[in-house]
């Protein structure tokens, strides 16, 4: 991660709630940059900047490779690891991350993330206009976790054929690591389409999750390195570092988390290993697209193409990385850095903020 290319990051304490609120804008070469607002008891400043860089980042590849006009941004919210959230102090902490959206006037847009919901953005709005995520009863697109799901299963489908030459999933036996909003809908997905699934969660009430799925229940400390034949990272990023890639018992990777490997050259040492990696922001960008088509004012019949398009698009991503002898990580990269390339030498139209 350079910080030198990202264009802007704003750091501030909020006023009303007196914890500190980061934005980062990695690009706006395509539009407008898009992330989720992330809330999570950070234990220094530092590391809320780091994870927003590294997460804008990926934001803007994802929007880049998707084909949407969007960039790449992100917020964190900086929380105390002492600090409690009644309801009255949490409403000032979303009131702050709207002055902060508002003062970025449209080069970021704000949607929901890991610790934030759609009644967040809610109150968000309250003071900026410049915010998705909202529930259907508000005009928005509601819960994006439903469309990520479905987007991650289509990425498992692709990364299946290109692996085994089909994308029949009865019988493939799947680990999905993580069971909140996505990992728990991903996890139904599979189990409707015949996977032999185990399953994970830091949380121990979640088992009640493995119990109704009929699904194998794996302890959090070994779930990554379980044996199986793909492993679904679906919780925080980081989850293959160079601890636990030499131990890994599977053969495909492709999840929802973001950031799944701790470092990109972990792809050359999963690629030495013979382990084809799906490229996170290519297989998790259906969230993408669902505060995208609220943005945009899409149809059902266009998010669908959209959602359905990621395992065309991670097709041809695992085809170029064949051809040009790279990792997948490499070719999905090329790919939206050819569209971000074209955008800033003036071959694709300049975008605006509209919401």
């Amino acid at each position: 991660m350079n910080l030198l290319a990202h264009e802007e990051v704003v750091v501030r304490r909020g006023r009303r709630s007196g914890i500190y609120i980061v934005v980062s804008i990695h690009s706006t070469a395509l539009g407008p940059s898009l992330g989720g607002l992330r809330l999570w008891r950070y234990g220094a400043l530092g590391d809320a900047i780091a994870d927003g860089l590294r997460l804008s980042e990926a934001m803007t590849y994802k929007a880049a490779a998707a084909g949407l006009d969007l960039g790449g941004g992100k917020a964190v919210i900086c929380v105390p690891p002492e600090r409690e959230l009644p309801p009255e102090d949490r409403r000032d902490l979303m009131l702050d991350v709207g002055d902060i959206v508002q003062f970025l006037e449209g080069r970021y847009v704000t949607a929901e993330d890991v610790g934030t919901g759609t009644e967040d953005m809610v109150v968000i709005r309250e003071r900026t206009e410049y915010v998705a995520g909202l529930p259907i009863d508000s005009g928005g697109s509601g819960d994006p976790s439903p469309i990520t799901a479905r987007g991650v299963e289509s990425a498992i489908r692709a990364s299946c054929e290109h692996r085994y030459g089909t994308d029949d999933l009865a019988g493939r036996r799947v680990a999905v690591v993580g069971l909140g909003h996505v990992g728990s809908r991903l996890a139904e997905r599979l189990t409707s389409d015949g996977a032999e699934l185990s399953v994970s969660d830091i949380d121990p009430g979640k088992r009640e999750i493995a119990e109704a799925l009929g699904a194998r229940w794996l302890d959090p400390a070994d779930a990554v390195t379980a044996d199986c034949e793909l492993l679904a990272p679906c919780a925080l990023g980081g989850a293959i570092d160079r601890d636990n890639v030499e131990l890994l018992r599977c053969e495909i990777v492709c999840g929802a988390a973001n950031n799944v490997l701790a470092e990109r050259s972990l792809a050359d040492s999963l690629a030495e290993r013979e382990i084809l990696y799906a490229p996170d922001f290519i297989a998790n960008a259906g969230g993408l697209i669902n505060v995208y088509s609220e943005v945009h004012s899409l149809d059902r019949d266009r998010i669908d193409s959209l959602v359905d398009g990621i395992g065309e698009a991670l097709g041809r991503v695992f085809e170029a990385a064949e051809t040009r002898s790279v990792t997948p990580l490499a070719a999905a990269r090329a790919l939206a850095e050819e569209r971000l390339g074209a955008a800033r030498e003036g071959a694709l139209p300049a975008h605006t903020a509209s919401v």
